[in-house]
């Protein structure tokens, strides 16, 4: 275990040492979990947020079924299309009298 030492500057923001982000592969905008454990003590642990850990099996999944971005947008069309007409179109507009 290695002990250093940081120092909180404006807004908040403190510096993690070069060292400690390259071990650990931490990069700008990466997201922690800060567990405050009680007695003064925090534990602050990275993870990969939840939009980045889906969108990583996204692409992982489209490359497994050989599917590229243009035809995951011509899809989403198609089934635009499809609800509107099942749920829109065919409906009677309301006649006042």
């Amino acid at each position: 275990m290695t002990t250093m030492t940081v120092q909180i500057r404006r807004k908040g923001v403190i510096t993690l040492p070069i060292k400690l982000r390259r071990q650990y592969g931490l990069d700008e905008g990466g997201v922690f979990t800060l567990t405050d454990l009680g007695d003064g003590s925090l534990l602050l642990i990275p993870g990969v947020s939840q939009v980045a850990r889906l969108g990583d099996r996204v692409a992982r999944l489209m490359k497994e079924a050989d599917v590229d971005v243009e035809m995951v947008l011509e899809a989403l069309d198609e089934e635009r299309e499809a609800y509107y007409r099942e749920h829109y179109a065919q409906a009677e507009p309301l006649h006042r009298q």
